[in-house]
């Protein structure tokens, strides 16, 4: 697989996102133009554990796949944060995959003073994880 190359200012917003909520898992979409990621679209985890677990608000991921849309962008990937484990897909994560074509990042807010970003590719019934390569 081809490593998913992503510019730092992206990746910084993402890590930023993750930081606003450090005892939920915040979620949303990463989008793409041409294949190359472009923007973060947050959408509110309207989970009833949402220390554990996220689930995208209906609505809100609606609105922003039309963003989407509407600005010649197209889904790329899927965020999510885990604030107390590591980047790695959870058992309601796998449990959880809707969009069997998108990539999945999972940011770890589990290391102090440190963040951890990895990404993850569906394949049949697992995941596999993708390099991630952040561009100054």
């Amino acid at each position: 697989m081809t490593p998913v190359k992503m510019s730092r200012m992206l990746a910084t917003r993402l890590l930023f996102e993750a930081q606003k909520q450090p005892d939920v898992e915040v979620c949303g979409f990463l989008s793409q133009r041409d294949g190359v990621p472009y923007d973060i679209y947050p959408v509110a985890n309207v989970a009833a554990e949402p220390a554990r677990r996220f689930e995208m608000d209906p609505a809100g991921q609606v609105a922003a796949l039309r963003n989407m849309r509407e600005r010649g962008e197209g889904m790329l990937a899927i965020y999510h944060s885990h604030p107390s484990a590591p980047p790695g897909p959870s058992v309601h994560d796998l449990a959880g995959l809707g969009y069997p074509e998108a990539l999945y990042l999972i940011i770890s807010l589990n290391i102090k003073g440190v963040l951890e970003m990895r990404a993850w590719q569906r394949e049949d019934d697992t995941m596999r994880e993708r390099v991630l390569t952040i561009l100054d």
